[in-house]
C-alpha cells in the first residue's frame, strides 16, 4: 500500500453551519492506521471535516463485457464532490461489515445491481489519499479499490445517489484525460485508474 499526497488544503473550515443536522452526522465509520486495521468507530461528519479522521472507505469498478467502464455522477445533494463522476460508486464499510458486503449493498442501493448480474466481485487494490474539497471538508481515507464485471447490464438508479450515468471505454479515459476533463473525475477514481495502469 502506498499513501498518495494530500493536495492543497484550501479553506480547511467545518463547512456550512447546519451540518449538525446533516444525515452523515447520525452515521459512524471505521477509524484506521496507515495499514488499514481499525481503531475503532468515529463519526462520520467528524471523520470529513476539517483536518479529517483516517478511516476505512471502498471504490468499486463496474465493467460491462466490451471493457467499458460505467462512471456514475454524484448528485448534485451529495456534500463532498458533488456533480464529480465516479467510477463506479464509492463508500464506507459500517463495523463488522467487509468491503464485499458493503460493495454488494452500495450497488444495489445506488444502481439497482444485484449479486445475479455478476459473478467476479473481488479486491484488486488498496491506498491512501487524502483530498481536501474546498469550503466544505476532506476525505482521508485508505481506500480498497473492488471490480465486477456485468454479465446483465440493466440499471436502476437512485437519483437521491446518481446525478447521470455514462458508459465510457476504460483505456481510453486513461490515455486521453483531456478529452474527459469536463466531467470532473472523483479524486479516488482517478488515483485508482492512475494504480490501474502503473
Amino acid at each position: 500500500m502506498s499513501s498518495e499526497d494530500a493536495g492543497a488544503p484550501g479553506d480547511r473550515s467545518g463547512g456550512p453551519d447546519d451540518d449538525a443536522g446533516h444525515e452523515n452526522a447520525l452515521q459512524d465509520v471505521i477509524a484506521v492506521d496507515p495499514d488499514d486495521a481499525e481503531q475503532g468507530t468515529v463519526n462520520r461528519l467528524d471523520a470529513h471535516t476539517g483536518d479529517g479522521i483516517r478511516h476505512r472507505a471502498f471504490t468499486c469498478l463496474v465493467y460491462d463485457s466490451e471493457g467499458r467502464i460505467l462512471l456514475a455522477q454524484r448528485a448534485p445533494t451529495k456534500r463532498l464532490w458533488d456533480g464529480h463522476w465516479d467510477g463506479t460508486v464509492a463508500s464506507h464499510p459500517v463495523e463488522g461489515q467487509t468491503q464485499e458486503d458493503a460493495t454488494e449493498q452500495r450497488l444495489e442501493e445506488e444502481l439497482g445491481i444485484t449479486p445475479d448480474q455478476y459473478d467476479d466481485l473481488r479486491v484488486t487494490d488498496k491506498f491512501e489519499y487524502k483530498r481536501y474539497y474546498p469550503n466544505e471538508g476532506v476525505e482521508w481515507e485508505v481506500c480498497s479499490v473492488l471490480k465486477i464485471t456485468l454479465d446483465d447490464t440493466s440499471l436502476d438508479p437512485d437519483e437521491a445517489e446518481i446525478g447521470g450515468m455514462l458508459w465510457v471505454d476504460y483505456e481510453h479515459l486513461h490515455e486521453n484525460p483531456a478529452l474527459y476533463r469536463q466531467l470532473r473525475l472523483c479524486p479516488w477514481f482517478e488515483i485508482a485508474m492512475r494504480r490501474d495502469f502503473a
